[in-house]
């Protein structure tokens, strides 16, 4: 994996969290606004998260880690699971494979 510097790391969530408060301050303010979405693009781009916030407190991990303990967090998190199978369970159906003999369904 690889990992960026983490003067750059330290550089861009900087100013990612500057252009955080200039658009909390003023939010109609479009410029202001493409600006900080960049910034987080930046972010996401650098620590390989989708999310501008994951990306910042991975960031914030990062720099307050070694390498190797960050390293170790990553693998440990706990990957999303997918998403569980709604509705009624699908019944088992008996049938009779090619040769004759009785088979759940899908596996014939």
């Amino acid at each position: 994996m690889l990992l960026p510097a983490k003067t750059e790391v330290a550089r861009q969530l900087r100013r990612y969290r500057a252009w955080e408060r200039m658009m909390l301050a003023s939010p109609a303010d479009v410029r202001v606004r493409a600006t900080f979405e960049d910034s987080g693009y930046t972010l996401c781009v650098l620590m390989g998260k989708r999310c501008a916030r994951e990306a910042a407190d991975a960031a914030e991990r990062y720099l307050r880690t070694t390498l190797v303990t960050y390293l170790q967090e990553q693998n440990e998190r706990p990957r999303t699971a997918r998403a569980a199978r709604r509705g009624p369970p699908v019944p088992v159906v008996e049938r009779l494979s090619p040769s004759g003999r009785k088979t759940p369904s899908g596996a014939a």
